[in-house]
């Protein structure tokens, strides 16, 4: 029996009528619902009367409608109640008592004078006392708070003075956003329940402690979606390629769970009419240990879905079955029709109910008879993927390359680390010591997806760049459906003829993605970022055997290799951004059997209480070294033009001093540089204070020139201007970084930032130098 993908049509029509009416008022929600539902009733008694039975799906399409909006006008009504919103408006500080909804996250320090980490909680608001009133809604709000909060747990009562403020975008899952102005008072700890599965999460972190930090972080995340222990550098690779799904629950670890219980149902003899429930009570346990936030009822649903439409004896009924859970789920939480991660998992499970069977069937054919079972394991990932990618390209700007090798590799690897996790589960509320051995046995796998994501994050061209927004997920999506319509097609031409595709592959990928020259240093080389460790070396080149260095590293050796192996032996100038060491004191390798025409710096000479010279300064060693070496030291200032041959340089900061965050860094002199028909924009260690006056300067140029690399500033902290990313939107962003730095550099905010700004990022921790290359004035990367 074929599958009647009518039935998706009236969750889709319900998922845009709710994204489109989140904007609007609770009552102006509730008259297109009585409209839709009035329609609904006159097309369905008009199909009853012997219409044409497509009218039935225009009748469930209004249906299907007109029962999400109802349910969305009642949750705006109901979480709008009270004084909360006003109070944000004005920005009012109050004094609450409120539920914390989510366990807190923490965020990298960021801002001026903020020495701990940022905390993020959620809580919903039971009782506020503002402005002389008195009241209790039920308002949720999104709070940032300090170190202090660390220690609220999900569920807990607490009472709380606050800053409240509008949400930046109306329809947010939020009705304010909050500061918290106090430390919080538990006033009341939550049930038993909770309690007791809080423990049971705890006995799971116990029973992993003595695992390899990979493992220990990535299996809880696995099995319960705890991600709090996930190593930063594993979380920044699994995000590059496409494998965040696995480190939070999602439908492939629901479907997994699922599938576990009816085998151990099987082994056990359970007669079929039990296995049902068996299998809907090991949900219930399984969504309350995850917590059941919206993401977790969210991924349970589809996981279901999944599994009917991929494995159980009923496949046709698997599109009636998506539909219904997403018209489901937005009845329960409106707000999951603007997330991304429903798109995703909705997305996901209907490629795998389109075409993880035919597709499984097919790569079949291809396998010798023992290895057949792997087709499915194969055609599952890359289903999902080739469905989501539109709306990946929405988040990243970017087309992965490696997702869905790594995916595949990582996929027969998720089964046995989620059911040994389970089973630790299990096992560690009786003994934690006992738990040791199936905490290994889920430790093993997890430890080989973590080294199929490092190894994948570290391959040059692992995400192509691709038009952002709208317009490259549209583009995307309808490549997409043309391969899905005509793969059949070209595949019999491709094996009937060979060469031609082959010659036709070829050509298609020397048009889009031509090969940067071979050997080092790369031929029309324009920039360098040399791997000098925790500190920035980067040289533009002005000649066969000339350069300008810009900063020097933390270590003259570095320096010194990095020019050699570029065959550098004048350098025109040496510009230092600014003093700190981890930029200067290279310096003397730089100079060393090289003649140096002049040193620039950064020049700042503030005095004050709270200036530069408050902070460590290498500038006397600067100025001692110079003087040694008989090169002249000039100051340099926003507005001053520079050129060496054919390369050009603008200044753009700094033209005064700022007293706010680390002076010294946002005193970095910052270039618009062009060489080799390529604008690149080197900022130093310009913190975002800096960084918003750069924006300013480059607001107001007449230039208009697209840049084409940013050198991200401060080796990829989090301490970044969105707004000025998102102007500049280069397609490639260098991070010069060392390995393993106590930092915690880059930051996975920052790499966000810079995919969601459309930006390739490479950097000098995998893999050594980066060498960029103008051809046809696109940028394209070479490494050693």
């Amino acid at each position: 029996m074929g599958l009647d993908l009518r039935l998706l049509a009236p969750a889709t029509v319900a998922w845009i009528g709710v994204l489109v009416c989140l904007r609007l008022s609770p009552a102006v929600v509730a008259v297109v619902a009585g409209v839709l539902t009035a329609a609904g009733v006159v097309v369905l008694l008009a199909e009853r009367r012997g219409a044409d039975p497509r009218v039935l799906v225009i009748g469930l399409c209004c249906a299907a409608a007109a029962l999400t909006l109802v349910s969305t006008a009642a949750h705006q009504a109901t979480r709008s109640a009270g004084p909360v919103v006003h109070l944000a408006e004005r920005r009012a500080a109050v004094s609450v008592e409120a539920v914390v909804t989510s366990d807190p996250r923490t965020l990298p320090a960021a801002g001026p004078g903020r020495t701990g980490p940022m905390v993020l909680v959620r809580l919903s608001i039971r009782q506020v006392v503002g402005r002389g009133q008195v009241s209790t809604p039920r308002t949720p709000v999104l709070l940032f708070a300090d170190a202090r909060w660390l220690d609220v747990r999900w569920h807990q009562r607490v009472r709380a003075q606050i800053r409240l403020a509008p949400p930046k975008e109306k329809g947010s899952e939020v009705e304010a956003v909050a500061s918290a102005q106090s430390p919080p008072v538990v006033v009341a700890q939550p049930g038993v329940i909770t309690r007791s599965i809080d423990a049971v999460r705890g006995d799971l972190r116990t029973a992993t402690d003595p695992l390899p930090a990979d493992p220990r972080g990535l299996v809880p995340a696995l099995v319960i979606g705890d991600t709090s222990r996930v190593p930063p550098a594993l979380d920044d690779d699994m995000r590059a390629t496409g494998m965040t799904h696995l480190n939070a629950v999602s439908g492939s670890n629901v479907t997994v769970v699922l599938m576990a219980v009816l085998w151990a149902c099987g082994w056990l003899r359970v007669p079929r009419r039990w296995r049902l429930p068996c299998c809907l009570g090991a949900l219930v346990l399984f969504v309350l240990l995850c917590r059941p936030e919206p993401s977790v009822v969210r991924a349970t649903a589809m996981g279901v879905v999944g599994l009917l439409g991929t494995t159980l004896a009923r496949p046709h009924a698997a599109p009636a079955a998506l539909s219904a859970a997403v018209i489901g789920l937005l009845c329960i939480d409106p707000w999951l029709a603007s997330s991304y991660g429903f798109a995703l998992s909705a997305l996901a499970t209907l490629g795998l109910i389109l075409f993880a069977r035919p597709w499984g069937s097919w790569f079949a054919r291809f396998l010798p008879e023992r290895l057949r079972p792997l087709a499915d394991a194969v055609a599952i990932p890359v289903a999902a993927q080739a469905v989501c990618a539109p709306v990946i390209v929405l988040l990243q700007g970017s087309v992965s390359v490696v997702g869905v090798p790594a995916n595949l590799l990582a996929a027969p690897l998720v089964a046995p680390a989620t059911v040994a996790g389970v089973v630790t589960v299990l096992v560690a509320p009786l003994s934690t010591t006992a738990a040791l051995l199936p905490a290994w046995l889920a430790g093993l796998p997890a430890w080989g997806i973590a080294a199929v994501a490092h190894a994948f994050a570290a391959l040059p061209f692992g995400a192509l760049p691709w038009p952002d927004g709208a317009a490259g997920a549209f583009l995307l999506a309808g490549i997409t459906l043309g391969l899905l319509l005509c793969a059949p097609a070209l595949a019999v031409r491709a094996v009937r003829r060979p060469v031609l595709a082959m010659a036709v592959t070829v050509l298609v990928a020397a048009a889009f993605a031509p090969l940067p020259p071979v050997g080092w240093p790369a031929g029309g080389w324009v920039y360098v970022a040399c791997d000098v460790g925790q500190g920035d070396g980067g040289v533009l080149r002005t000649g066969d055997r000339s350069g300008v260095l810009v900063d020097a590293g933390p270590d003259g050796e570095a320096i010194d290799r990095c020019l050699s192996r570029l065959g550098i032996t004048r350098l025109d100038a040496v510009l230092l951004t600014h003093f700190h060491a981890d930029h200067v004191d290279g310096l003397a390798g730089a100079l060393h059997d090289r003649s140096v025409g002049v040193i620039f710096t950064n020049g700042v000479h503030d005095t004050g209480s709270s200036g530069a010279r408050d902070e460590p300064s290498q500038e006397p060693e600067v100025d001692r070294q110079a003087a040694a070496a008989g090169v002249p030291v000039h100051a340099l200032e926003a507005g001053q033009q520079l050129q060496w041959g054919a390369v050009t340089a603008r200044v753009l900061w700094p033209a005064r001093v700022i007293h706010e965050g680390s002076v010294q860094n946002n005193a970095s002199v910052v270039l618009d540089v062009r060489s080799g028909g390529l604008r690149i924009l080197l900022l130093g260690d310009a913190e975002r204070e800096a960084q918003a006056q750069v924006r300013r300067a480059l607001s107001g140029d007449p230039d208009r020139t697209p840049f084409s690399v940013l050198k991200v500033a401060h080796h990829g902290s989090s301490n970044q201007d969105p707004e000025l990313m998102h102007l500049v939107r280069a397609p490639v962003a260098v991070i010069s970084v060392g390995a393993g730095n106590d930092y915690g550099h880059p930051a996975p905010r920052t790499l966000d930032l810079m995919r969601d700004s459309g930006s390739m990022v490479v950097r000098t921790d995998r893999g050594g130098d980066v060498a960029v290359v103008g051809r046809h004035g696109r940028p394209f990367i070479a490494r050693p």
